[in-house]
């Protein structure tokens, strides 16, 4: 069993879906938790009842908060979740303001902390996980930008491994593309929505993506990456409810 006892984990993203299960496994593994949302209620209660738990209200996207927090609480591991809904319509009935929500939250929030990371920077031998999307491979033609923004978020995950290297600061940067699942407020109504567009149930569909996967699920497999015990070395990871594929 992974065992993160004395580290600081600093979760971005952590009141629900995949971040809430990341929060619950790296409490069990015996890490300090930190979890920042902008907000923070669902997350009090659980706070209340383990005191290695710290809640943080933040803007994400707010550089200055990026930089103050990690700062302050010096995490061993980082893991980047957070993000915006996309608005779920065909290329047709998007606008530029709801094609390009991700763009300015997924892609800022990863732009922002990876950037604040490498400038602090972290501690050598941290690691960072970047949560982006198995969209990012396939695409999602009624999710507007959100593809491309999570390709995105892949790159620059990329881009921040490769400056750790040239600057010998030491840290391993990883990239998580999650599967479409409806086990999470992001993920049901996505898969509600190519439901209906391929004209066949629910169940149908979530049959045909296989194994569902399950914030908890989701919570045991970043574990596994930040504790090194995850099988494969690869920049990227594909994340299905079978576990972790790397992705070359």
């Amino acid at each position: 069993m992974e065992d993160l006892s004395g580290q600081t984990v600093f979760i971005v993203g952590a009141s629900r879906g995949l971040g809430r299960g990341a929060v619950d496994a790296f409490l069990d593994a015996g890490a300090r938790v930190v979890a920042l949302a902008r907000d923070t209620s669902p997350l009090r209660a659980l706070a209340g009842q383990r005191p290695e738990l710290t809640v943080e209200t933040a803007d994400a996207a707010d550089p200055g908060r990026a930089a103050d927090l990690l700062k302050q609480h010096d995490p061993e591991v980082l893991v980047l979740v957070a993000g915006a809904l996309p608005v779920l319509r065909p290329l047709t009935q998007q606008s530029w303001e709801t094609f390009s929500v991700n763009w300015h939250s997924d892609v800022r929030i990863a732009y922002t902390w990876l950037r604040e990371a490498l400038l602090r920077p972290l501690r050598p031998g941290s690691r960072v996980i970047v949560v982006s999307s198995g969209a990012a491979l396939r695409g999602s033609p009624i999710s507007g930008g959100y593809a491309g923004a999570k390709a995105t978020v892949r790159f620059l995950a990329e881009y921040a491994a490769e400056e750790s290297a040239r600057a010998g600061l030491g840290l391993t940067v990883t990239t998580v593309l999650p599967q479409l699942t409806g086990e999470t407020a992001l993920g049901r109504p996505a898969v509600e929505a190519y439901a209906e567009r391929a004209g066949i149930s629910v169940e149908e569909f979530q049959t045909r993506l296989g194994p569902a996967l399950t914030p908890q699920l989701a919570g045991a497999a970043l574990l596994r990456l930040a504790s090194g015990t995850a099988s494969g070395d690869a920049p990227a990871f594909l994340l299905t409810g079978q576990g972790l594929q790397p992705v070359r």
